[in-house]
């Protein structure tokens, strides 16, 4: 049963879908064009797998945090593919993502949150999933909450945009940083999966997104207005 996951949350357009010769995914540099490139690039990557949205049975979407905008954007595609074939959705977090792209153990991912500010969470390999050693944040990078012991790997643009100093933040609890990473639906749907299997599925009305910056999450009819 393919499943289709996608991420908005960056300048990245992140689109993948579960075969039965695995996951594949497609990412693409797009900038602010997330509304105009998302469906014809999902139609591309349909034909490459030779399957059409009327198999697929379920949506990931990166839920936050991230560009707000990009982020309204991919709910709102999910949502609206989901709902004509009425079908589940789940929201995965980009910052748990961005630990699923690595072969580390112990991951600090950071987004840039733009405004001097990043958004972070650390995360502990649990078996083939993740465990939240802290939780999301949006914050200073001065202020960063410093994840315990040493040996973490910093992952994400916010290593890129304040590197010096989240690493005289973090001191010796940083071994070493990717700060091109970037949330891949690939990585998203290998996260996913084993949610769907296990009922976690959603209605489209609720889905949810992260925004960290004014509240933990909004649902759809918080996020229309009357």
């Amino acid at each position: 049963m393919p499943f289709l996951a996608l991420d908005t949350s960056t300048e990245h357009l992140s689109l993948a879908i579960s075969t039965p010769d695995g996951i594949v995914g497609r990412d693409w540099l797009v900038g602010q064009k997330h509304a105009e490139q998302t469906l014809p690039r999902l139609g591309e990557l349909f034909a490459d797998c030779r399957i059409s949205m009327a198999d697929i049975e379920g949506i990931a979407f990166g839920n936050g945090p991230g560009s707000f905008t990009g982020l309204r954007i991919g709910c709102g595609i999910a949502q609206g593919l989901a709902f004509a074939r009425d079908i589940p959705v789940i929201g995965i977090s980009t910052l748990e993502t961005l630990a699923q792209s690595t072969q580390a153990d112990k991951v600090l991912a950071c987004l840039d949150a733009r405004m001097n500010q990043v958004y972070a969470a650390a995360y502990r390999r649990d078996g083939e999933g993740w465990l939240e050693i802290t939780p999301p944040v949006v914050c200073d990078p001065h202020s960063l909450p410093l994840p315990p012991g040493e040996g973490w790997i910093g992952v994400g643009s916010g290593f890129a945009a304040y590197g010096p100093a989240l690493a005289e933040r973090l001191g010796a609890s940083l071994a070493a940083t990717q700060p091109e990473c970037f949330p891949k639906a690939a990585d998203m749907l290998a996260l996913a999966l084993p949610r769907f299997a296990a009922g976690l599925g959603r209605p489209a009305h609720e889905a949810e997104l992260v925004y960290l910056r004014n509240k933990v999450a909004l649902k759809t009819s918080e996020r229309v207005k009357p």
